[in-house]
């Protein structure tokens, strides 16, 4: 790959899926173009319907799709999946894809696929399997954030423990007990250490950030969703001696093992699905997590980067 190479993102609006292509985009050092694609009506038909085309999306991304064609493109998700093939098709064959997630519909057509280990086998030659989700969360801007953030938060005393709150999903509830439980526990671990916590909660927290807030009983900062301000969350991370974070989050959790620290999943099992489950077992067995115990581990973490795994892996395969 030269510095000539064009390089198209798909960005879509889910913050995973954008925190992903992002993430694998950015550690090949090239610069690239973020194409974001925005959803109509017929998106929601399955892929085997829509096939290598734009059906699926709006007349404002369609417009921006347009020659020179890209010699790469980087998407996540299955609705990002027929965009990415009807670019290669438009492109006569030239574009190579990498997709980021089980695209679910002409597997062979995609040059990389990256599949999560937690959605299940995917079978073929073009896939790699990952332990989590890639991110932006590089060595550099971990230290960038550490050396941001660290002035504001070293009054604080050590050991700084980060306590990352996500919230309910689609099939789960985050529950107000729940919250007082991690609340409560985290504290006493920050506490029983001489230690503080850095508290972010995320959108999906909800009414449950009150009652989680108000059992933590030890010195502490809290960013809590919505508060005016720099959202310090990739701060927290990169300052924390030791993490707890919710398991409902494949994005956070995996964040949070890219720090090197040791990370503690709270994952009660009426939050987690199946899917989550089998997430946080790759993680255990790999080394970079631990279910939360109330008790604290300091010391060094193996780190989870599978954004340099995959861009290993496309240029392995010649992709770049």
């Amino acid at each position: 790959m030269t510095d000539e190479t064009m390089i198209w993102v798909l960005a879509d609006e889910r913050a995973g899926n954008r925190a992903q292509v992002l993430g694998v985009a950015a550690r090949l050092g090239r610069t690239f173009t973020v194409k974001e694609i925005a959803y109509g009506a017929w998106a929601r038909l399955p892929n085997s319907f829509l096939g290598a085309s734009l059906m699926g999306v709006s007349t404002k991304t369609r417009e921006q799709l347009n020659p020179p064609w890209p010699d790469l493109v980087i998407a996540a998700g299955r609705r990002t999946a027929p965009v990415a093939l009807a670019i290669k098709r438009k492109s006569g064959g030239r574009s190579r894809i990498v997709q980021i997630m089980n695209p679910g519909v002409a597997l062979p057509a995609f040059d990389l696929i990256v599949s999560p280990a937690h959605d299940g086998p995917v079978s073929g030659g073009n896939v790699m399997t990952v332990s989590g989700a890639p991110h932006e969360l590089s060595p550099e801007t971990l230290a960038a954030a550490r050396d941001h953030w660290m002035p504001s938060i070293a009054a604080l005393p050590a050991p700084r423990i980060a306590l990352i709150v996500g919230g309910g999903t689609r099939r789960r509830r985050f529950t107000e007990s729940m919250a007082e439980e991690l609340g409560g526990r985290a504290s006493a671990m920050a506490r029983d250490a001489g230690g503080a916590l850095l508290v972010t909660t995320s959108r999906r927290t909800g009414v449950v950030a009150s009652p989680l807030i108000a059992a933590i009983d030890c010195p502490n900062t809290v960013y809590r969703w919505g508060d005016t301000g720099e959202n310090p969350y990739r701060g927290f991370l990169a300052c924390a001696d030791a993490i707890v974070v919710t398991g409902d989050s494949v994005s956070m959790c995996s964040e949070a093992c890219a720090t090197g620290v040791p990370v503690q999943i709270f994952a009660p099992r009426d939050l987690i699905t199946d899917k989550h489950a089998r997430f946080h077992a790759n993680l255990y067995e790999g080394g970079y997590a631990m279910p939360f115990s109330g008790e604290l581990q300091l010391g060094e973490s193996p780190v989870l980067d599978d954004a340099s795994a995959v861009v290993r892996e496309m240029q392995a395969r010649g992709l770049v």
